[in-house]
């Protein structure tokens, strides 16, 4: 429903276009705990069924829900409305958030990060690290992974390369406060003593950083397909 304070058509079609602006943001935010949350259920389950070792600790999931994508999903609330958001046809009332497109959108995110993040896992188990130390690696390379993954959410079609910084400057400023705080509590001994995290070398920081890029092509190959079909 609509309260319309003026006889002016010009404020119905700007109620219109801000009501579409928050239901895009709310599939954006949808997307991004949604495709991250299924990422750490996916790992759990390829390392169970592969007979490795559970992957990463409560505490250490806690700390991934809570505090390093715990305020990136708040600067998606308030990303700007997309240009051409009033030339889609209206959406029917029944048609849910949570539908065909977000399906797609969710698992092959999801399935890319944990599908990595699991590699990742059994390489440095079989390759004689302990598995604090492959722990270690793969907590950095899950806070790489929703620092990427956020950005693949400012837009379902348009390319994250052409989403300007500045027309969102909260979630860049949340993307890089949860990463300054996870390497904060590398360095703190009681955190990093509690959350089995430690210091890791600038080399592993360059290979894990490419490792989250996945995501983002694998994405991005999404969206261009989407925009091709639908062009």
């Amino acid at each position: 429903s609509m309260i319309v304070t003026d006889d002016r058509f010009s404020s119905i079609v700007a109620g219109i276009e801000e009501g579409r602006y928050a239901y895009d943001n709310v599939r954006k935010v949808t997307l991004f705990l949604v495709a991250t949350g299924m990422a750490e259920v996916l790992l759990f389950t390829f390392a169970l069924v592969a007979g490795l070792p559970i992957p990463l600790f409560a505490v250490q999931l806690l700390w991934l829900n809570l505090v390093t994508e715990g305020v990136q999903h708040i600067g998606l609330a308030f990303e700007p409305g997309e240009p051409g958001a009033m030339d889609r046809p209206p959406r029917p009332p029944t048609q849910p958030i949570f539908d065909r497109l977000m399906v797609r959108e969710v698992v092959i995110s999801a399935v890319t990060m944990s599908g990595v993040g699991f590699l990742l896992f059994a390489w440095l188990l079989g390759n004689g690290w302990a598995e604090a130390e492959a722990r270690n690696l793969l907590m950095l390379l899950f806070v790489l992974f929703e620092n990427v993954q956020v950005f693949n959410a400012r837009s379902e079609r348009v390319s994250a390369f052409r989403m300007p910084l500045s027309r969102n400057w909260l979630v860049v400023a949340a993307t890089g406060g949860a990463l300054l705080v996870h390497m904060a509590a590398m360095y703190i001994p009681p955190v990093a003593e509690t959350l089995s995290l430690a210091p890791i070398p600038l080399a592993w920081w360059g290979i894990l950083l490419l490792a989250s890029m996945s995501v983002l092509a694998v994405m991005e190959v999404f969206k261009r397909l989407r925009r091709d079909r639908e062009d």
